[in-house]
């Protein structure tokens, strides 16, 4: 197990769950540049790492992440422009890899989440949120425009119509409500938030990973594609899973009528 904690974001890995935590709780996980070039170094050190089987993204303290940290942002004065252009350069780049990952990426999100929080919460292949979430754009409560690809995940989950209203008005989203537009999958209460992210995460730590790996680039990609190309590379997938060692397992384990035993490979 290795773990390890520096520039407001954690990592621990422990087999092939990778954990990492926002970690700055007395900002509200805000996102300052250390933080973003932080996580964009976990990030790619998670993507590089053979044995990360399943990822678990969540905050520490009373909230998941509360966007930019805009007490930092004001010290910078008439250089703010350029800051903030080094600020999104690493936390995009961050973004690009996570959403990029093989491995299945649970968000777990309680408290506030707002600005470019909700970029990182939208990224999560599955997404549960505590009964004490609350989603909210922000951006244009402080004269600025989004970031995060907040402007670019969300038309795909609730569409441009109710993004644009969120985007304008700044109205808060409850969890309840969140589910209900599609924003996360679940909602637990706030005591059962950390057994339950950790349970999913676990359990997809222990599946088909290459086959996880070849079901999020289908889905993703399926956006580009025209029907009949997709049809095509879900043939071309199906049948290089079926060579994994998972995909002989999984078959050999249904024919025998047993639990498969997945080992990533």
């Amino acid at each position: 197990m290795t773990d390890t904690t520096t520039g407001g974001v954690a990592l621990r890995t422990n087999g092939g769950l990778a954990h990492v935590t926002l970690d700055r709780p007395d900002n509200l996980n805000t996102i300052d540049l250390p933080f973003a070039k932080r996580l964009l170094e976990v990030a790619v050190a998670i993507s590089h790492d053979p044995n990360v089987r399943a990822v678990l993204l969540n905050g520490s303290g009373r909230a998941f992440c509360g966007g930019g940290d805009l007490k930092s942002f004001a010290a910078h004065g008439k250089d703010l422009p350029q800051h903030l252009r080094d600020v999104t350069s690493h936390l995009h780049a961050a973004l690009s890899v996570l959403a990029r990952l093989d491995a299945p990426l649970v968000v777990a999100a309680h408290g506030a989440v707002a600005g470019a929080g909700i970029g990182l919460l939208a990224i999560g292949d599955i997404v549960i949120a505590s009964e004490s979430a609350k989603i909210v754009f922000a951006y244009n409560a402080i004269g600025l425009s989004p970031d995060g690809g907040v402007s670019w995940l969300l038309p795909r989950l609730i569409g441009t119509r109710r993004t644009m209203e969120l985007a304008l008005t700044n109205r808060a989203l409850s969890a309840a409500e969140a589910l209900q537009l599609g924003v996360v999958s679940r909602v637990v209460s706030d005591d059962e938030l950390v057994t339950e992210s950790r349970a999913l995460a676990e359990r997809l730590a222990a599946g088909p990973t290459r086959s996880f790996a070849a079901t999020k680039r289908l889905v993703h990609d399926s956006w580009s594609r025209s029907y009949p190309d997709h049809l095509a590379a879900e043939g071309e997938a199906l049948s290089h899973s079926a060579a994994t060692a998972d995909g002989i397992e999984g078959l050999a384990a249904f024919l025998a009528g047993r639990p498969p035993i997945f080992t990533g490979k």
